[in-house]
C-alpha cells in the first residue's frame, strides 16, 4: 500500500504532525512525485474531526512547504537550466530564439503561471522549475509563489476542515478540471504558436532586447 494512501494519513499525522504536511508539500513542490494536496486535505480533515491538530498550523505548514519547495525548484532551474539548454537545447529543437521566446512568455505571464500553477496537479510540481529556467525575476517569483502557496493552502485547508472527508469528492474533480483546462490551453497555445512562429520569435527577440535580457 502506498505510504500516502488516504486511509493511512491519519496514522502518519498522529506520529509526524505538521512536519509531515510541510515535508510532503515541499518535496512535491520541488518536483518529487508525492501527493501534497492529498496530505494537506487529509490533515485538515484530521484537524476538524480529532482536534489533535490546529487548522491554522496545518495551513501554515502547507503554505511554508509550498513556498520552500518552489524556491528550491526555482533556484535549481535558474542556476542549472540555462547552461544545460545552452549546451543541449539545439539537439531537442530549443535553439537560442526559441529559448528567448520562453523567457519572453514568462516575462509577460510568469506571475500568473506561478500563481495558478499551484492549483494544477502536474504544473504544481514544475511551474517553479520552469520559472527558474526561463529566468523570471526572483522578487516577482517570490511574491507570486507566496501568494499562490498561501491561497492554495488556505482554500484546501479550510475546505477539508469545514467539509470533512466529503471535501475529497470536491477537490478531486476540481483538480481534474483544472488539469483539463491547462491541457486545452496548452494545445491551443501550441497550435497558435505553430501558425505564428516567426512573428512570435521576432516579437520575443525585440521585447527581451529592450529588457536587456541576455
Amino acid at each position: 500500500m502506498h505510504p500516502f494512501d488516504p486511509a493511512q494519513i491519519s496514522t502518519l499525522l498522529a506520529t509526524y504532525g505538521y512536519g509531515l504536511v510541510l515535508a510532503t508539500v515541499a518535496l512535491e513542490s520541488a518536483g518529487v512525485p508525492l501527493p501534497g494536496e492529498t496530505v494537506l486535505v487529509g490533515a485538515a480533515v484530521y484537524a476538524g474531526t480529532t482536534h489533535q491538530m490546529a487548522i491554522a498550523g496545518v495551513i501554515a505548514a502547507a503554505a511554508a512547504g509550498a513556498i520552500l519547495g518552489d524556491n528550491v525548484g526555482f533556484w535549481v532551474g535558474r542556476e542549472a537550466g540555462p547552461p544545460i539548454l545552452s549546451r543541449f537545447g539545439d539537439v531537442v529543437g530549443l535553439d537560442e530564439r526559441r529559448r528567448k521566446l520562453g523567457e519572453y512568455l514568462f516575462w509577460r505571464y510568469g506571475g500568473a503561471i506561478v500563481f495558478f500553477g499551484r492549483f494544477v496537479a502536474f504544473l504544481r510540481a514544475f511551474a517553479a522549475l520552469l520559472a527558474g529556467v526561463n529566468r523570471l525575476d526572483p522578487l516577482r517569483f517570490f511574491a507570486c509563489n507566496a501568494a499562490g502557496g498561501i491561497a492554495w493552502a488556505t482554500i484546501f485547508g479550510l475546505g477539508g476542515y469545514a467539509l470533512g472527508a466529503s471535501f475529497h469528492r470536491i477537490a478531486g474533480p476540481f483538480g481534474v478540471a483544472m488539469l483539463a483546462l491547462a491541457l486545452i490551453a496548452l494545445a491551443l497555445g501550441w497550435r497558435f504558436y505553430r501558425h505564428h512562429e516567426e512573428r512570435l520569435l521576432d516579437e520575443a527577440e525585440r521585447a527581451m532586447a529592450g529588457q536587456g535580457a541576455g
